[in-house]
């Protein structure tokens, strides 16, 4: 055991993976910030097809979920038939190098739609593998710990990128104009600028895992073997299968969490504040998963799994109801903090118990179920709190709480505990399902 993974309780290669997503995430997430003032800077023209450019622009920025959640199973499926998995992350990490690199040249729509979807592709093949790599590399006894500490990283760097791409764009000015830089003779503006750091964080997330990671020992799984994803559990006393139940409740808390970003105007109305405020408020969240991801994925390790599952979906209940209720900036940060609580509580633990519970060199179908749920969640949370919110502010947090209702309903019901707590205080490993 190296001198790293005794002293912090996190794999060597899987820390090195978790410095190359955050790295990737910089990138990725200077997006969310850039392209909405791209499209609308007056630079992307052409034919929208007959929609409007507000609605066009909204297709552009939701396609990359859609083609990222829907993609991941069959991802992660390929990647356990080959037994490989590096591979298909530096597959993923080209792709989004290129795509971030391409913005800078296209000047259309669906080019930029095109660009967008190609994101996709290549997060899709990136986040089930490194997902898996990170399951096979920790074992029974660190899983969670290496998954929080891997969502730790992955998030400091998405919090940090959209920051950064902002000072950026404006020349790390407090102005809204567009900055223009010469760099070795070179002119570029802030878009381009931006567009180049996204593309190079993806080669330094490149060079990382090629230098530090390499691929476990695993078979592969044969064409025959069943490598879908099952509903219904056939082998055990609940009537679902349990990663897909988790899958469930990773929807539902998504939703929940993602039901705040698409209703800015409404909440700064209702809260009397400005955009400053709602993104001190928005970044509550990230802040708290950042501080205790970690700590509570090693936890879990020792005390069990579903207890963290089942007590941050208790949180999430009134934590994303009170964002409907709150009256003031306050307290819709403290809410926030109570939903990145709960966020914590359940991610990195869920993702362990799939992990416990998949076969050897199945990992890849199995947690790509997880993670699925999770991007779509994010991209159907803002899309319902449009809809809802014409039905009174309150609506889309009412409906959210709901969702972590039945999600916490679901987890006490159908998922058991894979860690044997007793046989963990005493230093053994709890044998894998």
């Amino acid at each position: 055991m190296s001198t790293i993974q005794e002293y912090i309780g996190v794999n060597r290669e899987v820390l090195a993976l978790a410095i190359a997503r955050m790295a990737d995430s910089v990138g990725n997430s200077f997006l969310i910030v850039v392209l909405p003032l791209y499209v609308s800077s007056g630079i992307i023209t052409g034919g929208t097809g007959g929609l409007g450019v507000s609605l066009i622009t909204g297709i552009i920025l939701a396609a990359f979920g859609f083609f990222n959640s829907a993609l991941q199973p069959f991802a992660g499926r390929i990647s356990d038939r080959l037994g490989k998995r590096k591979v298909f992350v530096l597959f993923g990490l080209a792709v989004l190098g290129v795509a971030n690199f391409t913005y800078s040249l296209v000047s259309s729509y669906w080019a930029l739609l095109a660009i967008r979807a190609a994101q996709g592709v290549g997060v899709a093949f990136t986040i089930v593998a490194t997902i898996a790599l990170v399951n096979e590399l920790a074992d029974d006894t660190s899983r969670g710990g290496n998954m929080g500490t891997f969502n730790t990283f992955r998030l400091l760097g998405f919090g940090a990128g959209p920051i950064f791409a902002g000072a950026v764009v404006s020349g790390f000015g407090s102005t809204d104009e567009i900055a223009h830089y010469v760099v070795a003779g070179f002119e570029m503006t802030g878009f381009e600028a931006a567009f180049y750091i996204a593309s190079a964080s993806a080669i330094v997330s490149i060079v990382l895992v090629m230098l530090l990671v390499e691929d476990p020992d695993i078979d592969p799984v044969e064409s025959s073997d069943d490598t879908s994803i099952a509903i219904l559990n056939h082998d055990g006393d609940s009537t679902l299968d349990p990663v897909f139940t988790l899958g469930v409740a990773s929807l539902f808390m998504a939703i929940g969490i993602a039901l705040l970003s698409a209703i800015e105007p409404q909440v700064n109305e209702r809260l009397n504040q400005g955009a400053q405020l709602f993104g001190i408020e928005f970044a509550a969240f990230v802040l708290i998963q950042v501080l205790v991801q970690a700590p509570i994925g090693s936890a879990s390790d020792r005390i069990g799994r579903k207890p963290f599952i089942l007590a941050g979906l208790v949180i999430l209940v009134p934590a994303t109801l009170a964002q409907g209720l709150v009256t003031a900036p306050w307290e819709m940060i403290v809410a926030r903090a109570a939903q990145g609580l709960a966020g914590a509580a359940v991610f990195a633990p869920a993702l362990a118990l799939a992990g416990d519970l998949a076969r050897k060199g199945a990992s890849g179908t199995q947690l790509s179920v997880l993670t699925m749920s999770f991007g779509l969640g994010t991209a159907i949370g803002p899309l319902s709190s449009g809809f809802l919110v014409r039905f009174g502010y309150v609506t889309p947090f009412a409906f959210g709480a709901v969702l972590a209702a039945v999600g916490l309903v679901l987890v006490y019901t159908q998922v058991q505990e894979t860690v044997d707590t007793d046989r963990t205080a005493a230093g053994q490993a709890t044998p894998q399902d």
